[in-house]
């Protein structure tokens, strides 16, 4: 492929990321952009009423959501498990093969670890709220694309609106540089809590990465410790 074949690509999917994005804030209703007329005002869920968002409200908004070619491939949407009121809350990449099967977050071998990982931190999994930042697989595993995040990743921040965890684990390097806005690598940002509109967020290696790598128990190990020293918890 050309150089100039690239950057158009590039750019193409940076436009159709601010076509997603753009479209979703219509439909919640921004200023500045034209509300859809689809619904009724009395049927309309207004997400940006703190008061009345759920996490039902956000799965109505979604619906049987086409925002992003993900749909395409998908055989179902994987919003999210565990309660509303979870202190902490998982969020990783996007589903793999068994989610988009099941329905469910992180029910695959990486899925297994990170249920054991919860329980050695002294929590059930029904504790605690797990998630991704998209919410349908992509096609054979793959990153997901900038279009695919900007339509989806409004949907998460409603989800930690709702939750209002008292900390975040960003699972991967994907997960943790959509969160923080970042390039760096996951090396550079597990270790130490970073700030997340106010809420301590710690990034650490995913649980599929340990599955490649044993090496890598140990810091996500160190990582959690200091995730259950902030919630006064005794590793």
């Amino acid at each position: 492929m050309q150089k100039g074949e690239t950057i158009e690509g590039e750019l193409l999917e940076i436009i159709r990321g601010l076509k997603a994005y753009m479209t979703y804030q219509a439909e919640i209703g921004v200023k500045g952009f034209e509300r859809s007329n689809s619904k009724s005002a009395d049927s309309e869920v207004n997400l940006l009423d703190k008061d009345r968002l759920t996490l039902e409200t956000i799965i109505e908004r979604m619906g049987e959501c086409t925002r992003c070619d993900l749909h395409k491939g998908r055989r179902r949407i994987v919003f999210g498990a565990g309660p509303e009121n979870a202190e902490i809350m998982f969020v990783g990449e996007a589903p793999g093969a068994e989610e988009d099967r099941q329905g469910v977050p992180f029910v695959g071998r990486a899925g297994q670890l990170l249920t054991k990982i919860v329980t050695a931190m002294k929590y059930s999994r029904q504790e605690v709220y797990i998630t991704n930042v998209n919410k349908c697989r992509p096609p054979k595993n793959r990153d997901p694309r900038p279009a695919e995040v900007a339509a989806c990743e409004p949907f998460l921040m409603q989800q930690i609106q709702v939750i209002k965890p008292k900390v975040i684990i960003a699972l991967g390097r994907w997960a943790a540089q959509t969160l923080l806005k970042t390039n760096t690598a996951i090396g550079g940002l597990r270790g130490k809590f970073h700030d997340y509109h106010g809420i301590p967020l710690m990034p650490t290696y995913h649980p599929a990465a340990i599955l490649r790598n044993p090496n890598l128990r140990r810091p996500v190990w160190d990582d959690m410790q200091k995730v259950m020293k902030l919630l006064g918890k005794e590793p």
